[in-house]
């Protein structure tokens, strides 16, 4: 079934699918609450508490207070549901047990710098595409290019503005198993991404240790921040 496909409803036939389709939508779409759910499944709350309460029970999801400043208004915050690791393995991963075997194995025979380049070397993805990506979407900006870049590659990305410039959203990462162990996979992509947009950029947040989303931060450039004032004034 397909993830944006409206689900039939009547009958425990669909409840499998259904509640796939609840797991990928928290995948795509980061820690999501019931209300949330329900609207973009196009299902009532009752039946995406109950997807819910079945995916809390086996291990798949686990349920969050949200953050205090995100709470607006009265009454108790709606609880965040979000994947454990357990719920990631329902979707492919790129890497398993026998990458982290070979890793280690790296490690012990060529220590860190030799996991480093490893490291490197897989990150190099992001370079060689950014380029042809840009080229091909002249309408992306370069974060959104990016974000193309890493969804293709598996990554479920995307991007928010920041007050002080924009955010990579990347809400699936297929070696996040390999990199809680080995996180100069992480650092080498975040080195890569610094590369080709010529600044700093910040690694916030992290799948591969516990973060429900990996995040980084693309600050703006001083000549960025000017076009945004000049065009706020006209």
């Amino acid at each position: 079934m397909e993830f944006d496909e409206v689900p039939a409803r009547g009958g425990a036939g669909h409840d499998q699918p259904t509640r796939e389709r609840v797991v990928r939508s928290i995948l795509v779409n980061g820690p999501s609450t019931a209300a949330a759910l329900a609207e973009r499944l196009d299902l009532t709350p009752a039946a995406v508490r109950r997807h819910l309460d079945q995916l809390l029970d086996d291990g798949s999801l686990e349920a969050r207070e949200p953050r205090t400043q995100a709470h607006r208004g009265r009454g108790r915050p709606a609880k965040l549901f979000a994947l454990t690791e357990a719920g990631r393995d329902g979707f492919d991963q790129q890497y398993d047990d026998l990458a982290v075997q070979a890793l280690r194995f790296l490690a012990e025979t060529g220590g860190d710098q030799a996991v480093r380049e490893f490291a490197v070397r897989r990150a190099a993805f992001i370079g060689e595409r950014f380029e042809g990506v840009r080229a091909e979407h002249p309408e992306l900006g370069s974060a959104e290019v990016l974000a193309r870049i890493f969804t293709d590659e598996g990554y479920a990305a995307s991007v928010r503005d920041l007050p002080v410039g924009e955010q990579l959203c990347q809400q699936h990462c297929p070696v996040s198993h390999v990199a809680h162990e080995f996180p100069q996979l992480c650092e080498a992509e975040t080195e890569a991404i610094s590369q080709v947009l010529g600044r700093h950029v910040q690694r916030l947040a992290t799948i591969a240790h516990g973060d429900g989303v990996c995040t980084t931060c693309i600050p703006s450039t001083p000549t960025e921040k000017s076009t945004e004032k000049k065009e706020r004034v006209s």
